[in-house]
């Protein structure tokens, strides 16, 4: 995520403030707009505006991804293929909650910053890997989607749980170690304020004299944590949306029904995964701008205007509120999570379903409901019912 100038907060807040607008040497002095008679009043507004808003974030991200990792290893039949993926998901967003929600907080109050070389490395790292979690996680999860729906005989294997664990990690450790470069070469560097006449010191991954990393790094960012998994994920997509086309047209008139049932159920799952796909892709697009605008630009001086105040604040907190949005989509589309959910908040156990003995229909059927029940229970999202359970109550 962008860190650059994260420690200025105070400083636009404050200049903000003061009416002043920073100047590139070229383009004139630092003008002075005037100075607003309720300066501090507006600056403490502003403040508690944003601390409101953080800690809504962090309650309300820790709430939701808590419920959704105990969920999923409460409930055994839940730990499926799908929910694998998303369960670790979950814990990418909760260590960005705990860690970079708080730390960013902190640099509205302050112009320096709080947390040392140690912590400008550690917190470097953590946040790259967060992001790289949450972005790699989606695309390997859009492949799964894709396999599901074109060889869905492929998740009956035996070890197809294994196989996701073993995805899951390789996804952390590519993330961990595309985070190492970074964590390698932020330090503490000083930020000159021109018509403040000081400096401030802030984390970043480069010196902010060095106009050629800061431009690089923005873009490299922007392609590997953003435009490339993105892309792959709408190939991923196009090629499902196709695939579920032709099933649809080519479906036996004999298996109508019951093959229909399969499709939807693949189409219940292959939603939910857009969704989170297009909430991230829609939470980090002001974030990744900013971040380009500000390499592209902040060679000697900060834009302190009010406009570039409230879109720094906007996006940090859209891409934030991205590690808190996961689990209320699958509220929203998963009703089975959603009654679950209910029963954690409102800590109440689960009532036993009602048994219901065999019909006649289902015991002269048996290969028929082992056949749908043994290529739909891997792609069933986050339910302990059957499949066949599952799409009577939708």
């Amino acid at each position: 995520m962008t860190r650059v100038l994260l420690t200025t907060g105070k400083a636009l807040l404050d200049e903000f403030a003061n009416g002043s607008e920073y100047q590139a040497p070229g383009t004139g002095n630092g003008s002075l707009e005037g100075h607003w008679p309720d300066d501090i009043p507006l600056g403490l507004g502003i403040i508690c505006t944003i601390y409101v808003t953080y800690a809504t974030i962090i309650s309300v991200g820790l709430l939701g991804n808590a419920i959704l990792i105990k969920v999923f290893f409460k409930i055994k039949s839940m730990q499926t293929v799908p929910n694998i993926f998303i369960t670790s998901l979950a814990f990418g967003d909760l260590i960005l909650l705990v860690t970079c929600v708080p730390v960013d907080a902190a640099c509205y109050l302050v112009d320096t910053w709080l947390f040392g070389r140690v912590g400008c490395k550690l917190l470097s790292f953590i946040q790259r890997t967060s992001v790289g979690v949450s972005v790699f996680t989606l695309t390997v999860l859009s492949a799964d989607r894709y396999r599901a729906i074109v060889k869905p005989l492929e998740l009956q294997r035996a070890d197809a749980v294994l196989r996701t664990c073993f995805k899951a990690a390789c996804v952390w450790i590519v993330s961990m170690l595309l985070a190492v470069p970074e964590a390698v070469s932020s330090d503490l560097y000083a930020f000159h304020l021109p018509e403040r006449n000081s400096s401030l010191e802030t984390c970043a991954p480069y010196p902010v004299s060095e106009r050629i990393l800061q431009e690089a790094h923005s873009l490299v960012c922007f392609l590997i944590f953003y435009i490339m998994p993105l892309a792959v994920i709408s190939i991923y997509y196009f090629l499902i949306a196709r695939t579920l086309f032709k099933s649809t047209l080519n479906m036996p008139a004999e298996e109508h029904g019951h093959a229909r049932k399969q499709i939807e159920s693949r189409k219940r799952v292959a939603k939910t995964v857009l969704v989170l796909a297009a909430l991230f892709a829609l939470c980090w697009l002001p974030n990744h701008i900013l971040y380009l605008y500000r390499s592209f630009t902040y060679h000697a001086s900060i834009d302190t205007s009010a406009f570039h105040l409230f879109a720094t604040i906007f996006s940090r907190v859209l891409a934030f509120g991205n590690s808190c949005v996961n689990p209320f989509a699958l509220y929203w589309l998963s009703k089975s999570f959603r009654q679950h959910f209910k029963k954690e908040v409102l800590c109440c156990k689960p009532k036993a379903p009602a048994t219901h003995p065999p019909s006649l229909t289902q015991s002269n059927t048996p290969t028929r409901a082992m056949s749908v029940t043994g290529s739909e229970i891997s792609v069933t999202l986050l339910t302990d019912y059957s499949i066949t359970k599952e799409e009577e109550s939708v």
